[in-house]
């Protein structure tokens, strides 16, 4: 039976300097697929993404342009927050870190909790700093002196600001991820994250002066700082959950259960964050997943080079599934990936159009056409009910480690054997030969449908709908209804019939 326990899922929040790009449409569509996935084993989840709004950039740009700040920044929020249609989101909450009603005053009283906790000290600080990333840097952090990001040499900077005493925790934390206390998927990232937190995890700047950056959420007790990015961005976990007052929401839902972010700021969430949360004495989260980057035909995307993918056109040109499907498909859990152009046609000409989209339209025209109705899954079943239900198992144990393009990878096994038992059985033949056994094949494959759409709806759930609707099924999956082979006895004919994957010429 379906858990009805509760998951919170978020992801990192997007900073609104720029528009979006593919690595965040590939870390809101991985979250999502999590997300609807919970959904449909019964959790009651909790979705929260959301933008970050403060720092120096924001600041300037709004100057450059003549407006307010506040303007530009909810002039660029409203993009990120159009995603939701645009990708096939459906995340329930969505946090703006200039909202001072919801998220400031949880700043203020994490800090203030840090604060006694004797873990916040003011001290004059002279380092490098890169104002692409708004972020202090070591000398080990440099590519030949330069920021690896942004390839731009930092600057040298002195000022007084306050600081968090991450390195009290340093121990702790290692602890925490080498024991699995809190994970670290995938491995590759946790070893990474791990090499470098064992030579200790040092104090870290959590302020800058107002007159530096006057735009931020301010520092209690002292008007002349404002909170560095890092400490105001992190805490948009807690603020989506309404930490400040600890009602209802903070009760339910923290800790949070995963948070998905890119592998740049793993250091920033296994180590500050975590930091964070031990000085407060907060129930720490019990995840995190790492994607990685996203290059294109083999390149890695800027806008010198003008190669940047916008998905926003992306899915204007093509579909939101099109596009969900071939990031879901081709890049593994944790791991770099290719947006090819050539593979991303072929990919969905090959599983979309050719063996999913045509194993729908075969089904249901001999069905209409031989006027099958009253739908049997109990005859000749054995042998496709066993592949279900093997695929379900393979599939909801990759997708409880996350292993999203594994957990595809069945789906579309399953696809293929109800291609190769439609090819192998000829139910057209069989229905004039043995009209029985004819009627016993196309009504399992038709069941097998059933399944695929119910497993397919996490990935691609606009394609999902349209296929449920084809075959007369109602759009919402009521799993606890659906649970098992043949479960549905009330279902008794197809809906009307159309072309959900036309091919794409190349």
């Amino acid at each position: 039976m379906p858990s009805k326990d509760k998951f919170y899922i978020t992801t990192a929040i997007a900073y609104v300097n720029a528009p979006p790009h593919l690595g965040h449409a590939m870390e809101f569509i991985e979250a999502d697929a999590i997300a609807r996935y919970k959904r449909l084993m019964g959790h009651d989840v909790h979705f929260l993404t959301g933008t970050d709004e403060h720092g120096v950039k924001m600041y300037n740009t709004a100057q450059k342009e003549g407006i307010d700040t506040q303007e530009l920044v909810d002039k660029n929020a409203a993009i990120y927050k159009g995603l939701k249609e645009v990708l096939g989101i459906s995340y329930d909450d969505f946090i703006q870190t200039t909202d001072k009603k919801r998220h400031w005053p949880t700043c203020q009283k994490l800090w203030k909790k840090l604060v006694e906790k004797e873990d916040i000290y003011k001290k004059e600080y002279e380092g490098l700093y890169c104002e692409g990333c708004e972020t202090f840097m070591k000398e080990s952090d440099l590519v030949d002196g330069k920021c690896p990001a942004h390839k731009k040499e930092p600057v040298l900077l002195k000022e007084e600001n306050y600081f968090f005493r991450l390195s009290k925790y340093s121990d702790k934390i290692v602890e925490l991820i080498e024991t699995n206390k809190l994970r670290l998927v995938p491995e590759i990232r946790k070893t990474e994250f791990l090499n470098i937190a064992k030579e200790g995890l040092t104090d870290v700047s959590f302020s800058r002066p107002k007159d530096v950056l006057p735009w931020g959420v301010p520092v209690p007790d002292d008007d002349t700082q404002v909170m560095y990015v890092w400490c105001d961005a992190l805490t948009n976990y807690l603020s989506g959950v309404d930490y400040a007052e600890e009602g209802d929401m903070y009760k339910k839902y923290w800790p949070a259960d995963l948070h998905v972010i890119g592998k740049d700021i793993v250091r920033f969430h296994a180590g500050i964050w975590i930091g964070m949360l031990f000085s407060a004495e907060i129930e720490l989260p019990k995840a995190i997943f790492i994607h990685g980057f996203v290059t294109h035909n083999g390149t890695k995307m800027s806008k010198t080079l003008g190669n940047v993918v916008d998905p926003v056109t992306t899915v204007e040109k093509y579909s939101t599934d099109m596009l969900r499907y071939y990031l879901l498909r081709e890049i593994p859990v944790g791991r770099d990936g290719d947006f090819n152009d050539k593979l991303f046609i072929e990919r969905y000409n090959s599983d979309l159009a050719n063996n999913l989209g045509n194993l729908v339209n075969r089904i249901h025209t001999l069905i209409s056409r031989n006027e099958i109705v009253d739908f049997d899954f109990d005859k000749h079943s054995d042998l496709y009910k066993q592949k279900v239900d093997e695929t379900w198992k393979r599939y909801i144990a990759d997708m409880n480690e996350y292993n999203l393009h594994e957990a595809v990878f069945h789906v579309w096994r399953l696809i293929d054997f109800a291609n190769k038992m439609m090819e192998d059985k000829k139910p057209w033949a069989l229905l004039k030969e043995d009209p029985e056994r004819g009627r016993a094949v196309l009504c399992n494959l038709l069941e097998i449908l059933r399944h695929i759409s119910i497993l397919i709806s996490p990935f691609i759930p606009q394609s999902s709908a349209k296929i449920r609707q084809q075959i007369g099924l109602p759009v919402q999956i009521d799993r606890e209804k659906e649970d098992g082979w043949g479960a549905l006895s009330d279902w008794e004919k197809l809906g009307e019939q159309e072309i959900i994957f036309p091919r794409i010429e190349e």
